[in-house]
C-alpha cells in the first residue's frame, strides 16, 4: 500500500526495465546509448529516484518503442508531459489540486477501463455541475467561492475521458444509498438521476445498482476504483480514497482480491437493464 508518486515511479521503472530487456540491452548498454551513467538507469528502473519526462523519452527512443499508447502512458507516469512534450490540462491547476488528486487524474486519463464501487455519492465522471458543486462544498467546509468554482471545473473536465477516442470504459456499481441520498436539494438530485439514466445508455458505460434488498455485501468496507491499462496489465492499480489522501494497491494479490470483489458485486447487483429501470423509477419519484 503506497501513495501515488511512489507507485508511479515503481511501475514506470519496472516497465522501462522490461522494455530494455525486450530490446536486448543491458543497463550499461542502455546508459551508453543515452549518455548516462549505469547507476542512473538502475535507479530509474528500481523506482528509487524520480525521472523527468525528457529522460523517459530518451529511453523509449533508445529501445525503439513505437507503441504510441504505451509511450503516452509512460510519459504521464513520468510527470507533466505527454509523448509530444505538451503539458496535460490538469497541470494548469497545480496550485489548487493536491498531488494525490493529480495522480488520480493522470491515471484516469490514460486508463482504458475503470471499475468502481460507489457507496455514498455518484461517481465524479457522471456528476452534473450542480451535484458536483454540492458534493464539493459539503466535503470541504468554508471553501471560498472561486476555489469551489475551480474544483467543479476540474471535475467536469475529467468527464472528457468518456468522450475521448477511444473513450474510457466505465463499469460502476452504485449502492442504492447513492440514489437515495439527497444532495443539493430535490431539483439537483432529480437532474442528477436523469443524468445517470442518460449515462447508462452509453455504450462505454455499464451501470448497476446494488439495492438495499441485497443486504450486507463485500463492498460495505468502502468504495474503491480499479484502473486497467490496455498497454500492459502490470500497470493496473486499485485506488482507495480517504479524507486527506489516496492509497494505491498494486500487488497482484490485491488486484486479484479487488477484481474478485467487484465481480461478486456485479453478480449481486441488478442487471444493467434492471438498474436503468430502477434509476428511472427513482428519478420519477424524486
Amino acid at each position: 500500500m503506497q501513495h501515488g508518486p511512489a507507485v508511479r515511479r515503481r511501475k514506470l521503472g519496472a516497465e522501462l526495465r522490461a522494455l530494455r530487456t525486450s530490446a536486448g540491452l543491458t543497463s550499461g548498454e542502455a546508459a551508453r546509448l543515452v549518455g548516462w551513467h549505469q547507476s542512473k538507469v538502475s535507479r530509474i528502473e528500481t523506482g528509487t529516484s524520480g525521472v523527468r519526462p525528457a529522460d523517459v523519452r530518451l529511453l523509449l527512443d533508445a529501445y525503439d518503442v513505437a507503441d504510441r499508447q504505451l509511450r503516452e502512458l509512460l510519459m504521464v507516469l513520468a510527470g507533466s508531459e505527454d509523448s509530444g512534450g505538451r503539458t496535460h490540462w490538469w497541470h494548469a491547476y497545480r496550485g489548487v489540486l493536491p498531488p494525490t488528486y493529480r495522480d488520480f487524474i493522470s491515471l484516469e486519463s490514460q486508463a482504458n477501463a475503470m471499475r468502481t464501487l460507489e457507496t455514498t455519492v455518484v461517481p465524479g465522471l457522471l456528476q452534473t455541475p450542480e451535484y458536483a458543486r454540492a458534493v464539493t462544498k459539503a466535503a470541504v467546509e468554508g471553501l471560498p467561492e472561486d476555489r469551489l468554482d475551480t474544483l467543479v471545473e476540474v471535475r467536469l473536465a475529467r468527464q472528457d475521458v468518456l468522450r475521448a477516442d477511444p473513450p474510457l470504459e466505465l463499469s460502476a456499481v452504485l449502492d442504492e444509498a447513492v440514489l437515495r441520498r439527497e444532495v443539493g436539494g430535490p431539483g439537483v438530485m432529480s437532474r442528477q438521476l436523469e443524468r445517470l439514466v442518460e449515462a447508462a445508455r452509453l455504450p462505454q458505460v455499464r451501470l448497476q445498482v446494488l439495492p438495499f434488498a441485497a443486504g450486507a455485501h463485500i463492498g460495505v468496507t468502502g468504495p474503491f476504483v480499479i484502473f486497467s491499462f490496455s498497454s500492459t496489465s502490470d500497470l493496473d492499480v486499485v485506488v482507495l480514497d480517504h479524507l486527506t489522501s489516496s492509497l494505491y494497491l498494486e500487488r497482484k494479490e490485491d488486484l486479484q482480491a479487488y477484481t474478485e470483489a467487484f465481480n461478486a458485486l456485479q453478480i449481486h447487483a441488478l442487471s444493467p437493464e434492471d438498474s436503468l429501470d430502477f434509476i428511472a423509477g427513482t428519478a420519477a419519484g424524486a
